[in-house]
């Protein structure tokens, strides 16, 4: 039974007298507004129950809704909000509402061992919306069931940071397609058990959104949804205690309009005007377009940049608390209207400050994070052959996160890498932090003697001396340099680099996340620097169109690229077949006798599965490795042989060296489980 309100209760004047909200709702399964076959009255039966389980639903999260919008806003705009989301629910296609009913039932279906992942541009992987179908069964060769698609809002021709500068909401891009053929797209993922993820921009529009160009033709309304002053004044304070995100390329935090004469807050661009969310329009414009979306057949918004939309004169406008509130709000919309769909944040820090962006146990706010540091600290163990940094960023994995908590774990994605390592952990390794950021930048770059690498830097600072790198997994890994000096055994450890990366991910507690092309090896493309619209942004060295004829050619194992596929996709499998290797997880590390490897315990979170157990036992370095594994971490360790998954073979950990191959990764698991 479900909790019940008392007799008489009136929410909001709106809502009608007692109705329980039991944490799942029910629903007939086989009626469903529209179906053209059943009666009348079955149709309105149908109706009345979608429409008591969203007065449910209300009733369950409207008063902290409520609480939450009147701390920020006041009685303000909230009936329309209320509004908008009745109108959203009852617009809500009936095959989201039977993907809402499958994930009310499975509430952690984001958390199963079956979930991989993949980021792509659609222009590159397909050119179009209306072609995506058709390369859908790539996907589903590989084993792809979470498919993250780069920004396809409608944007300017060439200003547009790669979509994050959006200039409608609710429209796609037409060089992508039509809203229609976006539409097909999602309902063919679906078909194919594939989820569908979408970047959200909250913190900007382009300057050529509607708002903006109202703005700067002097309408007020316009001008309110962001932070616009006359003169100086306000910009100069704000500038004082808030760092700029790229000093390089885009200096300051303001940019001067003309046609207005006004100074504009510019966090990002100077073509990307930040929102106001202090304006209780902007946030329900948002909300809007968020469930119009949701109802577009997304299941997953990435929330791009959530640290900065809130703005505090004199803080650091990073972090503060009104961020937790909005991202709540955001939640709860669509636990009410579209309780099938989830968020997905991108706060890039260190794990210990990201956690709370997953809220509380009782009041959650993102479902999915990045590890951020955890990719950053992958490739420093490349570079190094020292696992140290990542063993002690494993150990401080926060475990106190709400069941609900999921991290994303990648080893390349669009953006670069920059290098956030925990200094205080580097420093009692002995690395001196500023030398050992420059060592990892040259590394990459491929500079420094002995490196492996190909890439180039982005957003090199010669006061600073700071940077970020950039390149396919490929290139950095060696591949290109391998193939440059036609070397098949550094091509074949480029493979193995590829191999343990992606590999480690899909062991680790989380989502694992692989960047289109990184699968078939894909290198660098230098061709970018011949477009103007690209040629300042070194990103777009690892933003190429996909080489379909690589991926044709994914069977014909003599080429490295081939066998990237097939041992990722072997991976893939195995990770599936092992509840193990899912979200709900806990990580520790039990010490080995040499720093070039690591040994990583994946544990479950709960109780009721404390005998179970995967051991990661993984080489950082391109050399042969005897290990001893400390196993006073876990009785486990010294019970049973223990069979590796992806070669079947046996090893003991208890006083027994373990002989690994260059970068080479065992997936152990005990015998007396696998039998």
């Amino acid at each position: 039974m479900g909790t019940h309100l008392p007799c008489g209760v009136d929410y909001h004047h709106t809502y009608c007298h007692y109705l329980p909200f039991p944490a799942k709702i029910y629903r007939p399964g086989n009626y469903r507004w529209g179906n053209q076959i059943i009666t009348e009255s079955r149709r309105m039966e149908a109706e009345s129950t979608q429409k008591k389980e969203f007065l449910d639903r209300m009733l369950a999260f409207g008063p902290e809704l409520h609480s939450l919008y009147r701390s920020l806003y006041g009685e303000k705009g909230y009936k329309r909000l209320e509004d908008m989301l009745r109108l959203r629910w009852s617009a809500r296609p009936d095959n989201m509402v039977d993907l809402d009913d499958a994930r009310l039932d499975d509430p952690l279906w984001y958390q199963n061992s079956s979930m991989i992942g993949m980021m792509l541009y659609v222009d590159n992987f397909s050119g179009t919306f209306a072609s995506m179908p058709a390369r859908l069964d790539y996907l589903a060769e590989l084993g792809v069931t979470y498919l993250h698609i780069m920004p396809v809002f409608d944007m300017p021709t060439s200003l547009n940071d790669g979509g994050y500068a959006v200039s409608d909401f609710t429209s796609i891009d037409s060089r992508f397609g039509t809203n229609g053929e976006f539409d097909e797209f999602t309902r063919a993922c679906h078909a194919r058990g594939i989820s569908v993820c979408l970047d959200f921009v909250l913190n900007h529009t382009s300057d050529e959104h509607a708002w903006a160009i109202a703005a700067k033709e002097g309408d007020a309304a316009g001008k309110a949804k962001y932070f616009i002053f006359d003169d100086r004044t306000m910009p100069d304070a704000y500038e004082k205690h808030v760092n700029e995100v790229f000093p390089v390329l885009a200096p300051g935090n303001f940019t001067y309009n003309a046609k207005m004469e006004s100074w504009v807050l510019t966090t990002f661009n100077h073509f990307q005007w930040d929102l106001d969310y202090s304006n209780h329009e902007v946030f329900f414009e948002m909300a809007s377009a968020l469930l119009l979306m949701a109802n577009r057949g997304v299941d997953i918004f990435r929330f791009d940049a959530i640290p900065y939309i809130w703005k505090e004169w004199g803080t650091n406008c990073r972090n503060l608390p009104q961020v937790h509130t909005l991202v709540r709000m955001f939640r709860i919309i669509l636990d009410i209207a579209a309780p099938g769909a989830i968020i997905k944040g991108e706060v890039v820090m260190a794990p210990q400050e990201v956690a709370p962006y997953f809220g509380t146990e009782k009041a959650p706010e993102c479902h999915l994070l990045y590890n951020v540091t955890f990719m950053v600290d992958l490739w420093n163990s490349l570079a190094t052959r020292d696992t140290r940094m990542l063993a002690a960023l494993i150990q401080g994995i926060p475990d106190n996160i709400p069941s609900g908590a999921c991290w994303v774990n990648y080893a390349r994605c669009h953006d670069d890498i920059g290098w956030g390592f925990n200094e205080e952990v580097a420093r009692s390794l002995g690395f001196d932090p500023f030398l050992h950021k420059r060592f990892l930048i040259s590394f990459y770059l491929g500079a420094f003697p002995g490196s492996f690498s190909r890439g180039e830097l982005y957003e090199s600072d010669p006061k600073t001396m700071d940077a970020r790198n950039c390149g396919t997994c490929a290139s950095l890994c060696g591949l290109e340099k391998g193939l440059h000096e036609r070397d098949e055994y550094q091509q074949e450890l480029a493979v193995k680099r590829i191999v343990l990366l992606h590999g480690f991910c899909m062991a680790a507690n989380g989502i694992p996340v692989i960047y289109s092309g990184d699968e078939i090896g894909q290198l660098n493309d230098y061709s970018y620097i011949y477009d103007m619209h690209k040629a300042r942004d070194s990103r777009f060295l690892h933003r190429q169109s996909f080489d379909w004829a690589a991926a044709s050619k994914r069977s014909d194992l003599s080429l490295p690229g081939s066998q990237v596929f097939r041992k990722l996709h072997r991976f893939i499998m195995i990770r599936k077949g092992q509840d193990m290797m899912g979200s709900a997880n806990k990580l520790n590390i039990a010490g080995t006798d040499d720093p070039g490897t690591i040994c990583m315990l994946v544990e479950p979170r709960d109780v009721y599965g404390q005998d179970m157990m995967m051991v990661v036992l993984a080489n950082f370095t391109e050399f042969q490795k005897t290990v001893m594994v400390e196993t006073t971490s876990s009785p486990l360790l010294r019970e049973d042989d223990w069979t590796d998954l992806a070669q079947g073979k046996t090893v003991r950990l208890a006083g027994d060296p373990v002989v690994l191959g260059p970068y080479e990764i065992l997936l152990l698991t005990r015998n007396s489980r696998n039998g």
